[in-house]
């Protein structure tokens, strides 16, 4: 039977890649690199860098696909999301019939980690449920954005036993500063935290995580957040590109602490 990998590469640096990471690549008879256009061909030079990097399987190749734009204009965000992933599931159908023979095995690079704000094994089990193409599939986590903004940063990503939200930016304001300490930020291409107006919100911000073109920039949100605003526009301008994340922070570790102890000093 067929078998594809989805495999976790990291953020954008190829040297994140676990050792599980690697070994699962050298499984591959072929690896499946997506196309994005080309203002987003360095999300697949980075790919094609890490197969010549860590890939020795003299028998494996790698195919490339052109990955479909998802429709944003006259639709709602879910409905566009849903054709979107309709698009890719028919394409996968047609890769794997055509490029995996009955007992092959695929891969696909997934930036980040497949199981945090990406539709990769989603779309695999919406291509295994319409029953065209027989397989069964594996995941091979990776490093999360999460890790490396917070390594860049050189923070904790929690206070002191209090809870994190993930969050997206379009649902930023049912969390924070409100009902959590701590919030990160993906998927926000309208930059939300410009709305955060209070004055103790500390922002943690980066982009290109562990590229070369790596920026990150931190401080209270009402005194960096038009400098990130420039900074995103400029980088942006520059690549025809960019992938941010930002955490947001309020309060300090041990505060419920320390006013639990002055009320019973009372």
């Amino acid at each position: 039977m067929r078998h594809i990998l989805i495999v976790g590469i990291g953020s954008g640096n190829p040297e994140h890649l676990t050792v599980q990471a690697i070994n699962a690549l050298n499984r591959a008879d072929v690896l499946f690199i997506p196309t994005k256009g080309a203002k987003k061909a360095d999300l697949a030079d980075v790919r094609r860098d890490i197969c010549a990097r860590y890939v020795t399987n003299p028998e494996s190749r790698t195919v490339e696909y052109a990955l479909p734009v998802r429709r944003a204009e006259g639709q709602s965000y879910l409905s566009g999301v849903d054709e979107w992933h309709a698009a890719i599931t028919a394409i996968y159908e047609e890769l794997f019939s055509q490029e995996l023979g009955e007992d092959g095995i695929g891969a696909f690079l997934v930036w980040g980690d497949p199981m945090l704000y990406d539709s990769t094994i989603r779309i695999i089990e919406r291509v295994k449920a319409s029953g065209k193409v027989t397989f069964d599939f594996s995941v091979i986590p990776g490093i999360t954005s999460v890790q490396a903004l917070c390594a860049s940063h050189k923070i904790p990503l929690n206070l002191v036993g209090k809870p994190v939200a993930i969050t997206t930016g379009r649902r930023l304001n049912e969390h924070f500063p409100g009902l959590i300490e701590t919030a990160v930020v993906m998927l926000d291409g309208e930059q939300a935290f410009k709305a955060v107006e209070d004055p103790d919100a500390t922002i943690y911000w980066g982009a290109y995580l562990g590229t070369p073109d790596e920026i990150v920039i931190s401080g209270p949100v009402q005194a960096v957040k038009d400098r990130i605003l420039a900074a995103r526009a400029e980088a942006r301008e520059r690549h025809g590109w960019i992938m941010d994340i930002y955490l947001l922070q309020k309060g300090t570790d041990f505060d419920d602490e320390a006013g639990s102890n002055s009320r019973k000093n009372v």
